[in-house]
């Protein structure tokens, strides 16, 4: 990890940047660190650039943190290695991007740095962990089988205000990112040792009253666990960055001037390389091909479906008309200001292509076939008599009730997990240990936070813009654990903006790859991409 010391020894020399392209640089972090302290923006009290830069000058590199006697685990490797880098961003009061795949255990390795802390005596605070909902029941789990000394509280549900005056008492408190700005006043009150955001892209739109919130909340150390950093632009790894450490990639609009709209707008290289280097030290990133050798194979399968007779025609009907409707729009408007309309007509159309039932039109109420539901509904009975166990993703809530209708008919077992479940632990156990052997789950209640190793199969039924968000949910089952292969099945209805869709998922992926792996250049949504997006069935 040479490249961390040589990158922070750049950052935080005041001579060391250049006339143009750091001039931000100079003002956001070598010159303004003493501002950001004496403001108390919450960098975690960073000293000033040219004492830092001495105390980084007999740095030798990450010092191998042993694993704490408390945890009750073996921390491969990797993990280890994040150890002692999560240490070493404690020991220079940096905050960083803990960025693993899905699957490679940030969460243990979180524990494991709480664990050290206390055992060192330094956490005389609670530590605060925010997370998604449906993340509740995971926290709590392997704190409790990971990390047992710990002393953890829940704050969640309606109960939760009677356990405000313990928080002062815990060792680490979770709490979810719908609750945060209800209980900021008693958040805001409490001092923290350590603040978390897990799935930290739930913070991507700054101005939300979570993010917000967490910003103000008071903590020595600061830390972001995400799987995907970035999921559609460079403003989100801004913000995030913003709730670490305000000011090192500058204030919002400059850095929309001096990176995003140069990377995304224009693929700059020079840009792309400097904003790389500029966050590299800050955030740790394992692919899962890279660092768990043991994982079984992953076989993706695309299944076309092909749209026949009256679905086939209300689709052409349907893009016919919303194709008229988004062209006089952006006509009027311009492209980024019609992203509602255009939003509206590629749902309508997504939703042709899943069932005509989706569509609340009186046109899409006489149509009585669905072409992809009577696919899976072909292949789904025979996966289950071969003994596969699959995890069934859908976005449309409304689409997983179309298809349990027709598992009703067919006497097929199976749980189901959605933003509407309230118990979400009996439906996973239900499915972990065998009881059933189909777990129904929406994409965004279920994408992320779920450990079902149980499961050999995973279907897509639809897709969507962000490959990282199917992605997750793919992870779900082919993580550390799993022993067998894993075979994911992706319908697509072949013509349709399905499959416009899964060819734009690359574009998304090469923005990711361009600032977190090989360097591919960057693209962007065009004219031409939309236009696409509406072509004529062949």
């Amino acid at each position: 990890m040479r490249h961390v010391i040589e990158a922070l020894a750049e950052l935080y020399d005041p001579d060391s940047l250049d006339e143009r392209g750091a001039v931000r640089l100079s003002r956001y972090q070598a010159g303004a660190l003493n501002d950001l302290a004496e403001a108390d923006l919450k960098w975690g009290g960073v000293e000033a650039p040219r004492r830092f830069a001495d105390k980084l000058a007999g740095f030798k590199g990450i010092e191998t943190v042993a694993p704490p006697a408390g945890l009750q685990a073996e921390l491969r490797p990797y993990q280890a290695q994040g150890l002692s880098w999560l240490q070493f961003l404690r020991e220079y009061d940096l905050g960083g991007i803990l960025a693993d795949d899905m699957g490679l255990g940030k969460t243990i390795q979180t524990l494991a740095h709480l664990l050290v802390e206390k055992e060192a005596g330094r956490a005389d605070r609670p530590s605060l962990v925010v997370a998604p909902t449906s993340l509740m029941v995971n926290w709590r789990r392997e704190a409790e089988r990971f990390a047992p000394s710990l002393k953890v509280l829940v704050l969640h549900g309606p109960e939760r205000k009677r356990h405000f005056p313990a928080i002062a008492e815990q060792d680490l408190v979770l709490t979810t990112y719908p609750l945060l700005p209800r209980d900021a006043e008693v958040l805001r009150a409490q001092a923290w040792h350590l603040l978390v955001l897990d799935e930290a892209q739930n913070i991507k739109n700054p101005r939300a009253k979570a993010a917000a919130t967490a910003r103000e909340l008071n903590a020595r150390h600061r830390l972001c666990l995400t799987g995907t950093p970035m999921e559609n632009h460079l403003g989100e790894l801004w913000s995030q960055f913003h709730f670490l450490m305000p000011g090192l990639l500058g204030d919002e609009k400059h850095f929309r001037r001096l990176f995003r709209n140069p990377i995304e707008k224009h693929a700059d290289a020079t840009r792309q390389r400097q904003l790389q280097k500029r966050v590299a030290p800050f955030m740790l990133r394992r692919e899962k091909a890279e660092v768990v050798t043991e994982l079984p194979d992953k076989t993706e399968i695309v299944s076309e479906v092909e749209l026949e007779g009256a679905q086939r025609d209300l689709y052409e009907t349907i893009r016919v008309a919303m194709h008229e409707k988004v062209r006089r729009e952006i006509d009027k408007k311009g492209i980024q200001r019609s992203q509602i309309i255009i939003l509206d007509a590629l749902l309508k159309l997504r939703q042709v292509c899943c069932d005509p039932r989706l569509l609340k039109m009186d046109a899409a109420k006489k149509v009585k076939q669905s072409a992809k539901l009577d696919q899976l509904m072909t292949l789904l009975p025979e996966m289950l008599e071969e003994g596969r166990r699959v995890l069934l993703f859908s976005q449309f809530t409304s689409m997983l009730s179309l298809i349990e209708t027709e598992l009703g008919k067919r006497n097929i077992d199976y749980v189901k997990l959605t933003g509407q479940t309230r118990d979400r632990a009996t439906p996973v156990d239900r499915f972990q240990n065998g009881e059933v052997p189909l777990f129904l789950i929406s994409l965004k209640a279920g994408g992320s936070g779920l450990n079902l190793t149980a499961a050999d199969t995973v279907i897509h039924y639809d897709p969507w813009w962000n490959p990282a968000v199917e992605r997750q949910a793919t992870d779900r089952a082919h993580r550390i654990g799993q022993k067998k292969a894993v075979f994911v099945y992706k319908f697509v209805t072949r013509g349709t903006v399905e499959e416009k869709i899964t060819a734009l998922q690359q574009k998304k992926q090469a923005l990711a790859d361009a600032l977190f792996g090989d360097g591919k250049q960057a693209a962007r949504l065009s004219e031409e991409d939309l236009r696409a997006l509406f072509e004529p069935l062949a």
